[in-house]
């Protein structure tokens, strides 16, 4: 602790008098006058706090790792371009994987630890001298934050997408056409690369061919209690370095569905095979690939609308249905701070096709009891009956949020063609699958989804209304049989109101109060 308090005093020294790090010695032949400052003075003070983190125990590797990047922040700003190349080589050895423990439990510790801070303060740095560093370390940002998504560590995995959502608010607003490109690249593969899709396909040892027995307890029983026991506490350790748009974006966050703490497995160590061990370190990696899809999927929510204005929306729309008032306008103040206006058609179509697959999935894993419950005899997480059904909620909702933005957008006319035939399939289809949802629990969670659906569907023109009525009304007319909260049938009652005005079935009271009067 003493040699990083000497450290950092040299950090000081350096910055006070570079031109002492200038003279001409031998040892400085083949260096430019205008590095030597960088060769002599800054590069020995900063490779020596990278060995510290690398080498020692984690209360020092802790305390290197900040004056590392109190450093960085503090002096950066005299700093050339490609010192920070050579700096960020240093740097991202803290991720290497030939220099991570060999130990497991060592290795989980490093991740959750050293990796997870050193990952929030890159992000920091880069937002702070966005302009010397985009061209030279964004593509290594997002590669940094592509591995730690696939290292089979829960917390590095929330970090890892926490961290591209803070550097997109913080930064969208000053990226390219370019680099957005890659911005939704980089969320494209991460979307597709946890996918978990071993859940449908995995299979007990020995029994490929056997059916799958439900058991003593009721199939819809089982939903009910899996479908209730979804929530879980986001965790928020080692984050010593959170901005205030991180800290909204970690409160607003939805809770997800899993976590690989949370009593995931019922057998005790002694009793556990070899082939257990890997089907348990196997079911260990889904349950993390089932996190990242959920965080990205708010992710991709927070980045074009801004962290909690959806869900501002929701009690918006919950309260209108509740004064009857679901056509008037809801203002959310945060509407407009999100990078939606940013973001050109093709990406957030780019995006929607991320969200929609991830809906999917969700929608197959849901639809398929008997695989649920093979993975939940086998102790696939814990004592209840596994769901996706918050990711296919949520990546629903975002899906409709957007497009309908860019339905109501005048900016983006040329792509309301399309715009308008994703809706029609991807709302037709989603009434279509709530149809056929035979658990009462299933069906509550998706009554935000449908309120959102048709308040968004009663604020369009009339030319719009007849295109979506045409096409949704048998469907709605089915859904009428359904137990609805009170809610959701005002809302249905002035669609079908709505109906009766723009195809000329009915007229409207201010129609008939005037034909009244003349």
């Amino acid at each position: 602790m003493e040699a990083i308090r000497l450290i950092r005093h040299c950090a000081k020294y350096v910055s006070d008098r570079p031109q002492a790090f200038k003279d001409y010695t031998s040892d400085d032949m083949n260096v430019a006058p205008e590095d030597r400052v960088w060769v002599r003075g800054w590069f020995p003070i900063l490779f020596e706090l990278s060995c510290i983190i690398n080498r020692c125990k984690l209360d020092v590797r802790t305390r290197g790792l900040t004056v590392m990047f109190e450093i960085m922040k503090t002096y950066g700003h005299t700093y050339e371009k490609h010192w920070w190349q050579d700096l960020f080589r240093i740097v991202f050895r803290i991720f290497d994987n030939m220099k991570l423990p060999e130990q497991q439990t060592e290795k989980a510790e490093w991740m959750t630890t050293t990796c997870n801070h050193a990952l929030y303060a890159i992000c920091d740095v880069f937002t702070q001298y966005f302009e010397a560093l985009n061209n030279v370390l964004l593509d290594e940002i997002f590669s940094q934050l592509y591995w730690c998504v696939q290292q089979d560590n829960e917390q590095l995995a929330r970090s890892g997408t926490n961290c591209l959502e803070n550097v997109v608010i913080l930064n969208g607003e000053k990226f390219t056409l370019e680099i957005w490109d890659k911005t939704c690249n980089c969320m494209l593969d991460i979307f597709k690369t946890t996918i978990p899709h071993a859940l449908l396909t995995w299979r007990p040892a020995g029994t490929e061919s056997e059916p799958v027995l439900q058991g003593d307890v009721p199939d819809k029983q089982l939903d009910s209690l899996s479908q209730k026991s979804v929530e879980l506490h986001v965790r928020s350790e080692d984050q010593q370095s959170i901005s205030s748009v991180e800290k909204i974006s970690l409160e607003n966050r939805r809770p997800s569905q899993f976590s690989v703490g949370s009593g995931v497995y019922e057998e005790t160590n002694k009793s556990r095979t070899p082939a257990k061990v890997q089907e348990q370190k196997l079911f260990a990696a889904l349950l993390i690939k089932c996190v990242v899809q959920l965080e990205l999927i708010q992710t991709i929510d927070n980045i074009v609308f801004f962290p909690a204005t959806s869900k501002k929306e929701d009690a918006e729309n919950l309260a209108a249905a509740q004064r009857d008032t679901v056509d008037a306008e809801v203002h959310i103040e945060t509407q407009d701070q999100g990078m939606y206006h940013y973001l050109t058609s093709q990406q957030l179509f780019k995006l929607l096709d991320c969200l929609q697959e991830s809906h999917r999935f969700a929608k197959a894993f849901n639809s398929s009891n008997e695989q649920r419950t093979a993975l939940w005899k086998a102790g696939f997480k814990g004592k209840s009956k596994p769901n996706l059904l918050k990711q296919e909620t949520s990546s629903l909702a975002c899906v409709l949020r957007i497009l309908f933005r860019m339905y109501t957008d005048n900016n983006r006319s040329d792509a309301w063609e399309e715009v308008q035939q994703r809706l029609l399939n991807v709302c037709s289809d989603a009434i279509s699958y709530f149809l056929t949802l035979t658990s009462e629990s299933h069906r509550e969670a998706w009554t935000s989804l449908l309120l959102l659906f048709l308040t968004k569907v009663l604020k369009i023109s009339d030319d719009r209304f007849k295109a979506h009525a045409s096409r949704y009304y048998p469907l709605l007319c089915e859904i009428m049989q359904f137990d609805l909260i009170p809610e959701l049938r005002a809302v249905l009652r002035k669609f079908y109101l709505r109906i009766g005005i723009v195809f000329k079935i009915s007229h409207s009271s201010e129609q008939e109060h005037g034909a009244g009067k003349e």
